[in-house]
This record gives C-alpha cells, sequence and structure tokens, in this order.
C-alpha cells in the first residue's frame, strides 16, 4: 500500500507553504529508557534512541520543565530542550545473528551525529491558520509498539516508511517494511495527530488527549473534532537508517524476508512508534508559529550542529547495544515471540544506575 507523502505535500505546494520549522538534533544517547510508557523503569522493556535535551530521565517528572534540568540540546534550535524518541532498527541476518542499524543524517546536516530530522507545521497551503503551540508538561505518543497487522496500523495513518532510492527521496511511502534492499536507506516518518482537547497536557494511554482531523486530513486542513478542538502543530520526526550495508541479499534470511526488525521484536514494521515530551524555553515555540517561521527562524536562538553533537546525555543503563549472534540473548521477556531488544540475560552485561 502507497501512501501520500506529507514531504512531497509540502514540496508541491512550496509556493504556498508560508510556516515551517525543519532542524536538526543529533543523537543523544541510545538506551533503554521509556519515561513515557515505562516511567522509573530502568532498564525498559526495548530499547530507544533519543535526541534533544540532556535532562533525559527515567520520570521526567512533568513539574519539572526540561529547560529548567537540561544544560545542552542536540538540536540546532538551541532554545529546543524537548526530547524525541524512538524504537531502534536491527537486522536480522541468516546466521541468526543482529546487528545495530546505524543512523545517518539527513540532506542538509551531513554533520550531524546521527539523530532526526524534526518539523513543526503550522499549517499547510496559502491561508494562514492559527495553532496553539504544546504547554510545559505536555507530552504525547503516537504509534503503537505491539501492533503487528496493517489493520492495526491503518489507525496510525501517518507513521510510514521509505525506501530511498537517494537521500532526496520523498515517494511511495508504506505502513510496512520495504521488501527488498533500498539503495540509499530506510526513512521512518513518524507523524502526530494535530488536535488537543485543550485541558490535559497527557493521558493515561499518552494519546485520547490528541486527535486527528474529524475528516479529512492535515494536509488539506480537516478541521479538528468538538472532543479535540484545539489546533496545534504537526510535529514529524525523519530517521535515516543507514541499511546500505545490509543490502547483499546473500546475508537476508533464506526465505527472501525482509531482514529488519524493531528493537521491541516487530519484523512488520506495523509497530512504527514516537514519543515526544515537550521542552521549549519560554514561549519560542508559540512565537516561531506566529511569526510564520520558514526552515529559517530569526526570532529563535540557533546554534552549530557541532555545538549540538557535543552534548550528551547520562547513560542509565549500561549494556551491549549493537549486537549479539544468538537471538535468545537480544529478545528478553518473551511474548508470542515479538519481544524486546537487549542482552540483560547475559550475566555482567547490564548495569542499571
Amino acid at each position: 500500500m502507497r501512501l501520500p507523502s506529507l514531504a512531497t505535500t509540502l514540496a508541491l505546494s512550496a509556493s504556498t507553504t508560508s510556516a515551517l520549522l525543519r532542524f536538526s538534533c543529533s543523537q543523544l544517547v541510545i538506551e533503554r529508557l521509556d519515561p513515557l510508557v515505562n516511567p522509573g523503569q530502568a532498564p525498559s522493556p526495548h530499547l530507544h534512541q533519543i535526541v534533544g535535551g540532556n535532562a533525559f530521565n527515567t520520570t521526567m517528572d512533568p513539574t519539572k520543565p526540561p529547560p529548567s534540568q537540561a544544560t545542552c540540546t542536540t538540536c540546532t534550535f538551541a532554545d529546543d530542550f524537548s526530547n524525541y524518541w524512538t524504537a531502534v532498527l536491527y537486522f536480522r541476518a541468516r546466521n541468526g545473528s543482529y546487528k545495530r542499524v546505524p543512523i545517518k543524517p539527513n540532506s542538509g546536516f551531513e554533520s550531524a551525529t546521527g539523530g532526526m530530522t524534526i518539523y513543526y507545521i503550522p499549517y499547510i497551503g496559502s491561508t494562514k491558520q492559527s495553532v496553539t503551540a504544546f504547554k510545559p508538561g505536555y507530552r504525547m505518543l503516537v504509534g503503537n509498539h505491539g501492533m503487528r497487522t496493517r489493520e492495526e496500523a491503518q489507525r496510525f495513518r501517518q507513521n510510514t516508511y521509505t525506501c530511498l532510492q537517494n537521500i532526496m527521496t520523498r515517494t511511495g511511502e508504506t505502513l510496512d517494511m520495504p521488501k527488498a534492499p533500498c539503495p540509499a536507506g530506510i526513512m521512518t516518518n513518524v507523524r502526530f495527530p494535530t488536535c488537543w482537547d485543550g485541558k490535559n497536557l497527557d493521558s493515561p494511554d499518552h494519546m485520547s488527549h490528541i486527535s486527528y482531523p474529524s475528516s479529512g486530513t492535515f494536509e488539506n486542513n480537516g478541521p479538528c473534532p468538538a472532543t479535540h478542538p484545539v489546533k496545534i502543530p504537526q510535529l514529524f520526526f525523519e530517521v535515516i537508517w543507514d541499511t546500505t550495508k545490509f543490502n547483499d541479499k546473500a546475508l537476508w534470511p533464506e526465505d527472501g524476508s525482509q531482514p529488519f526488525v524493531w528493537s521491541q521484536g516487530d519484523r512488520t514494521g506495523f509497530g512504527n512508534h514516537g514519543d515526544y515530551v515537550f521542552g521549549w524555553k519560554d514561549d519560542a515555540l508559540q512565537k516561531a508559529m506566529d511569526t510564520n517561521c520558514n526552515i529559517n527562524c530569526p526570532q529563535l536562538k540557533t546554534q552549530t550542529i557541532a555545538t549540538g553533537n557535543k552534548c550528551a546525555g547520562k547513560v542509565h543503563v549500561k549494556e551491549e547495544l549493537d549486537g549479539c549472534e544468538s537471538s535468545v540473548l537480544l529478545f528478553v521477556g518473551v511474548v508470542d515471540a515479538d519481544v524486546g531488544i537487549g542482552v540483560s540475560s547475559i550475566p555482567g552485561q547490564m548495569e542499571a544506575e
């Protein structure tokens, strides 16, 4: 199933789209923490890669805003101490071994150390629309790590994959993992709903306080439902996984199946998900949304990618992350064969602080 690309929509409407933030956030840390779904738990059930402010921790206490706790950020907008995270991709070889897939920087951000490209888009089209920026304490999740079917994944219709023919490919998005080698890697796209209930900064499932438009889509300016009447920016992650070193099909499973698996044990790709904890300083994000910043934003404080690369987060869970010769050692807590990658079953390899 091929899905319409937001990036394609933006490109086609470049002459009329007047507001968009696009920026790089380099790698902060890779570890098994998930302060939204598993607050206080170290390690969490599966591995994540995290970018943003260096205040990332096991709980992300909403009463302690990230700007008041962080001393640096990996993002090029220097007032963004938010945290953004996704699962981690592994390659499953024919011989049964697993290897972590590295992340490479996006076009325009070639000097970044892995990480993500982050977008905040207030609206698309020629008619300016007001949006409400996220508030201190706000957090949300999109996608579900346990989903394994297309029918389930269609609920999160904007979480997709792009098989990159080159670094600029922005067409041919699918809900599931690409089935053939991708010449320039696999890009995962994580897009959050754009309507908020206007009351709750979070919800028990971290999703009920947000909603997709009641009809249409964000791209065609569909209206928000009465239950979630407040328009918020479209938050969008792009992560480029450098799968090129694994393109030799002699390494792939003998049955020809695609060899990539998420760190929660998902081989289908339908468990694609992303997490967000708001952490912009003061009213910086609202100012950017109100002033129609277009890629660059003179109203915001910036820093170089090199400065962002120097920002590092504390490692709370110490373990081998890059791979293993046996899936038994990588997958712990077995639940119907869809389980989390980690190596806590290897004595002496994992230590929580």
